[in-house]
């Protein structure tokens, strides 16, 4: 046991010195932090729901691996296919386990909120949820706002139409993206650790955009 341990061990510490040089080159709303706050989340929730620790942990490290290429063709790259692909060649470099492969690359293609692949394991689910997590309460808004510095968008578009914004453009405002998407992320919540630690976040957020939305428009 004891061996195991030991060997897996050496393997995520592989895995994770070479997955921090690729978010070196990434944006900094999904950067070595964000994988760091999911990691942590998604070993608290796994604890909890009985998941296997070694598939979560490396799915978690190399999560959003594929983001760059989605930031720089704008949104027209999915990050978790991509970044499931990237996974597969990062881990067969350091291990011969197909089954933990598998396991892990159907984590990352699984975990994006609009991605159409929906998560079929336990892990997935997990991984599915930390990742949401991190993306509500204060510090999801704290990234939201990072991110819409990064492509140039403006502080706040609560009088324009939302829907007739697009993505990666001086629209996508923090506010854009928590009525498009943040908004409705506790309820796609798929463990009972995650909706539990989703309400709360979810509170907070709401609270914040409506006050955001009353000082912009001289109304405190």
């Amino acid at each position: 046991m004891d061996k195991l341990r030991d060997n897996f061990k050496q393997l995520e510490k592989k895995i994770r010195d070479e997955a921090r040089q690729i978010y070196k080159n990434g944006s900094r709303s999904h950067a070595w932090d964000h994988v760091g706050r999911v990691y942590t989340l998604a070993v608290h929730i796994g604890e909890r729901e009985g998941a296997d620790l070694h598939v979560l942990k490396l799915a978690a490290i190399l999560h959003d691996i594929g983001r760059e290429a989605e930031t720089k063709s704008n949104g027209g790259i999915c990050h978790a296919a991509c970044g499931a692909e990237m996974a597969a060649e990062v881990l067969r470099k350091h291990t011969h386990n197909e089954d933990l492969i598998k396991a892990v690359t159907h984590c990352i293609a699984t975990h994006r909120f609009r991605g159409k692949n929906k998560p079929q394991t336990l892990e997935a689910r997990v991984l599915f949820d930390a990742d949401k997590l991190d993306s509500i309460g204060a510090v999801g808004i704290g990234r939201s706002f990072l991110f819409a510095g990064e492509i140039g968008a403006r502080l706040q578009n609560s009088q324009v139409d939302i829907l007739q914004t697009k993505p990666y453009s001086i629209e996508d405002t923090a506010f854009r993206e928590f009525s498009v998407k943040l908004k409705r992320v506790h309820s796609r919540m798929l463990t009972s650790e995650g909706k539990r630690l989703a309400r709360g976040r979810h509170r907070f957020m709401v609270n914040f955009f409506k006050r955001l939305h009353e000082e912009t428009n001289g109304l405190k």
